[in-house]
């Protein structure tokens, strides 16, 4: 039995999803969203992040971590602060133990629809759809990280 944890890294919003895979079928565990208010200083945005899934990794005990990786972004600013946030991910992961693999939005897209170019709503509708949701996660920050979850379980040998 392995247990993925999926992250769609940021400052703002960092999506979550835990999900297992037992004799093939894939069961959500539990999903959501570490959030950081605009005003907080940057250390303090970031030393939520990192404490709020460290909490989360203890608790859930996953055996993986799939991060999606950080795309081109024509904003700099926006770039360089996502970039933090998915360090203290990443270095979150690697504290606790876990095997931690990166994917670019057009992996996470290929393993989850089977076409590389598919849009947000054809991603969403397959997470929905292969995790047995009643409906699509929101914000999109989550269904993203389930994504990236569900993508990095068919990695798992």
């Amino acid at each position: 039995m392995s247990v993925m944890l999926g992250i769609d890294p940021g400052l703002a919003i960092t999506g979550f999803g835990f999900v297992e895979q037992v004799a093939g079928n894939l069961k959500p565990i539990t999903w959501g969203a570490i959030t950081t208010p605009a005003n907080t200083p940057l250390g303090e945005r970031l030393a939520t992040v990192y404490a709020d899934l460290t909490s989360l990794i203890q608790r859930y005990q996953p055996t993986h971590m799939a991060v999606e990786s950080l795309f081109f972004n024509t904003n700099v600013r926006t770039a360089f602060l996502v970039g933090q946030a998915r360090g203290v991910v990443l270095l979150a992961g690697q504290q606790a133990g876990l095997s931690v693999a990166d994917y670019t939005p057009l992996q996470v897209k290929q393993g989850v629809t089977g076409y590389g170019s598919a849009d947000k709503k054809q991603v969403q509708y397959m997470v929905k759809h292969l995790l047995g949701l009643s409906e699509i996660p929101k914000p999109d920050d989550v269904a993203d990280a389930l994504a990236v979850a569900v993508c990095g379980l068919t990695d798992v040998k």
